[in-house]
């Protein structure tokens, strides 16, 4: 989905139409699904977080401006409860005194599955934020504080390690 969609939708729910909340919903859920677990490495977190983010939307429409880019202001949105998540995992985790390994079932899919074993969760954010978002290097650099060559490479190095895991798999 372009910018121009989604500002398009944006502006129909910030005017109440709930139609138009339910198709940015299911036009950008595979997308915001992604980036979230690319920093939560929890499903259940990750749909958690994620009914927030859409809850955030809807509550907060009135602070889009109409014509700016609306891709990144959801995925600025995702990200920040996303870190907050991962804070108050952080907080819970030295009150309890101990840190627990999650046990809960992750996304299927044999792509994901290579991605989260030979990528880092920079690498993974970078591949999600361009195959999934459609996000020019540029804007990636930008989103991730990091230049430009930096993220080019890093995405042509992800690629090819996820490549030869698959070759590596089926031979």
């Amino acid at each position: 989905m372009d910018e121009r969609q989604i500002d398009r939708l944006l502006v129909r729910i910030s005017s109440g139409d709930n139609r138009a909340f339910e198709e940015f919903y299911e036009k950008t859920k595979r997308g915001v699904f992604s980036f979230v677990y690319s920093y939560l490495k929890n499903y259940e977190s990750t749909e958690d977080v994620m009914q927030t983010v859409y809850l955030k939307v809807k509550l907060n429409i009135d602070k889009y401006r109409r014509g700016s880019n609306g891709r990144a202001w959801l995925l600025e949105i995702a990200k920040n409860l996303s870190l907050n998540e991962l804070k108050r995992r952080k907080s819970t985790e030295y009150k309890d005194g101990l840190i627990t390994a999650s046990k809960t079932p992750e996304p299927s899919g044999e792509v994901t599955e290579i991605m989260k074993r030979v990528l880092s969760e920079e690498e993974q954010r970078i591949v999600v934020l361009h195959v999934l978002w459609g996000y020019k290097h540029k804007e990636i650099a930008k989103e991730l504080g990091v230049p430009t060559g930096t993220v080019t490479s890093k995405y042509k190095r992800s690629i090819n390690k996820m490549q030869q895991a698959l070759k590596e798999e089926k031979a």
